[in-house]
């Protein structure tokens, strides 16, 4: 289960250590203050639930209210949300929220122009398991936020059998049925491929899904015609925005893509103290 405390804790604990040192020397007594994050470009906000718990966990009596809703597109300048409480505690709390804020709203507005480039077709944009450790729930949350789907979460809820699965067992139709018979039914089965030749071997093994792995696009659109809608096509490999438009129109049922958690700037948010 995922643990929310402990991934707040342990990243205030890498920032403050032992002391803030600097705030702790500028304010000797607690003192109220109100600070604003504000969006310094437009974006879609992923986060603001987790910004919330970072500063309850520096001091309970800090408030946060938020002027939007995780997947709203926030435009520049707009405030996302008013903190207020102890001036310490704001300080002490700020670059671990923001890191957080502008982490996950980044990946939900590269996601969003994903999905938005692709509109035109009932292509579903997905996720990898590319993510940065210990925060891969948080980023495939903002990838759901920013319109897209989740891939498997991890090596436990679904069957990929991939190019070295293959290379080690033999063939595919080796690996799947290995598979079959060790796996609960209730779990599809998805194989990679890279040519031709073994998508017909997926074919013939009746898996679920089909993943057509840096194929060219002719490559690609010559898949999908042979698959014929008796599994479901997964292209995947060097997706980019600039591509992904492309790749959509061979019809693929799904486009998965490591960059946009892997690669995704942070989105421009700063916290301003009110005077």
């Amino acid at each position: 289960m995922f643990d929310w405390k402990n991934l707040i804790l342990d990243a205030l604990a890498e920032d403050i250590g032992r002391d803030d040192v600097t705030t702790s020397a500028i304010f000797l007594s607690p003192a109220p203050g109100k600070a604003l994050l504000i969006a310094k470009e437009e974006l879609v906000l992923a986060g603001i639930e987790v910004v919330k718990k970072v500063f309850s966990a520096v001091n309970q009596e800090v408030v946060v209210k938020s002027n939007f809703l995780d997947g709203e597109k926030v435009e520049e300048k707009k405030v996302i949300a008013e903190i207020t409480g102890n001036i310490s505690d704001l300080l002490k709390g700020e670059r671990v929220a923001l890191n957080f804020l502008q982490h996950l709203s980044g990946i939900a507005t590269l996601t969003r122009k994903y999905v938005e480039r692709v509109a035109d077709y009932s292509v579903k944009i997905v996720d990898t398991r590319k993510t940065t450790p210990g925060l891969r729930i948080l980023e495939k949350y903002a990838v759901q936020v920013g319109g897209g789907r989740n891939h498997r979460f991890g090596l436990f809820d679904g069957v990929l059998i991939k190019e070295n699965h293959i290379k080690a067992c033999g063939s595919i139709a080796d690996a799947v049925k290995r598979v079959r018979i060790r796996v609960p039914h209730t779990l599809k089965i998805e194989v990679e491929v890279g040519s031709i030749g073994e998508v017909k071997e997926a074919l013939a093994s009746k898996v679920d899904i089909i993943m057509l792995d840096n194929m060219p696009l002719g490559k690609m659109e010559e898949s999908v015609k042979l698959i014929s809608h008796r599994a479901l096509v997964e292209a995947s490999g060097n997706i980019t925005l600039n591509t992904v438009y492309e790749v959509a129109k061979t019809g693929v049922d799904l486009i998965s893509s490591g960059s946009i958690t892997h690669s995704a700037p942070a989105s421009d948010i700063s916290m301003i103290i009110k005077e």
